[in-house]
C-alpha cells in the first residue's frame, strides 16, 4: 500500500463535498478498490468512505411496487432482506464471493465499477432497473457503456437502485472456482408482457441483453423456447478459462437453466 488520507462522512452531503477535492475517490465496500490500491492500479490521495452513510442503505417497497435498494446496501443484506420480495435478486446476492465479500461489498459499488464479470449488472439490465444518483435517474440500458465504463460522471454517487419486481426470476452462473466470478452469468426475469435476459462475464463489451431470447420467452416462457437459438461467438471473451465458442455455448445453457429454475 501507499500513504493516503481517508475521510469518513456520515451524511451524503458531506461525502459529496469531500469528493469535490482534487484526487479524491469514493470507497464503497472496497472489494475492488482495495486490491487495486495494493497493486498500484489506482493511487488516489484521498479515499472517501461511504460505509457510515445510513441514508443510502436499506431496502423498501415504493408506492408503485418497485423494490428500492440503497446504493450502500451490502450483498449480504440483500440476500437476507429481499428473499421474500425479490427471490431472484436475493439468490444472486447470496452467490457473490464468500461471506467476507458479501458483508462488505455493496450493490452501488458493484454497479459503479461495472466489472465485466460482476453479477448485478445482468439483473439490472434484465429487469430494466433505474439507477438513481445524487444528480439524476439513469435507465439501466443507458448506464452500462462497456468494460468498467458507466454513465456516471466525476464525483457522482449511486444512492439507490429501483427494480420492477418480476413475476418470476432466477440467476445462474458458471463459476471460475478460484475467484467465484462467473465465466458466464445469466439473470432472467418474467413479466406479464415481456421477458428479460441479462448476460454477464461473457462479452468483451461487458454486460448485455440477449434480445433474441427475450423475444422467444415473451410468448413461451420455457427452456424449450430457446432450443433453436444461439449466441454468436464473435466478441466473446477468450482467456485461459475458455474460448469464445465455449462462452457462447454457456450463455444458452445458463439461460435455459435459469428459465427452468424460475418456473
Amino acid at each position: 500500500m501507499y500513504a493516503f488520507e481517508i475521510e469518513k462522512p456520515t451524511t451524503l452531503a458531506d461525502a459529496l463535498a469531500a469528493l469535490k477535492e482534487e484526487d479524491a475517490q469514493a470507497l464503497a465496500g472496497g472489494q475492488t478498490l482495495i486490491p487495486s490500491l495494493k497493486a498500484r492500479l489506482a493511487m488516489p490521495s484521498k479515499l472517501v468512505s461511504l460505509a457510515g452513510i445510513e441514508e443510502i442503505k436499506g431496502i423498501c417497497t415504493a408506492d408503485d411496487g418497485r423494490l428500492c435498494i440503497g446504493g450502500g446496501t451490502t450483498h449480504g443484506a440483500i440476500a437476507r432482506e429481499a428473499a421474500d420480495r425479490f427471490p431472484g435478486l436475493a439468490g444472486l446476492a447470496a452467490k457473490i464471493g464468500d461471506p467476507a465479500v458479501r458483508n462488505r461489498g455493496t450493490i452501488g459499488g458493484s454497479l459503479a465499477n461495472n466489472d465485466p464479470s460482476a453479477c448485478y449488472p445482468s439483473a439490472a439490465l434484465a429487469c430494466g432497473a433505474t439507477i438513481v444518483t445524487d444528480r439524476r435517474e439513469i435507465a439501466a440500458g443507458e448506464f452500462f457503456l462497456g468494460l468498467f465504463e458507466t454513465a456516471l460522471e466525476e464525483g457522482e454517487l449511486i444512492t439507490e437502485v429501483r427494480f420492477e419486481v418480476p413475476e418470476a426470476s432466477n440467476y445462474q452462473k458458471f463459476e471460475q472456482p478460484a475467484s467465484r466470478f462467473p465465466l458466464v452469468g445469466v439473470f432472467v426475469a418474467r413479466y406479464a408482457d415481456r421477458g428479460g435476459v441479462g448476460v454477464t462475464g461473457a462479452s468483451e463489451g461487458g454486460v448485455f441483453r440477449w434480445n433474441e431470447a427475450e423475444e422467444a420467452l415473451a410468448s413461451n416462457w420455457s427452456a424449450d423456447a430457446l432450443e433453436g437459438l444461439s449466441v454468436p461467438a464473435d466478441g466473446m471473451i477468450e482467456d485461459l478459462h475458455g474460448t469464445p465458442e465455449y462462452r457462447a455455448h454457456l450463455v444458452k445453457v445458463m439461460t435455459q437453466r435459469a428459465v427452468a429454475a424460475a418456473g
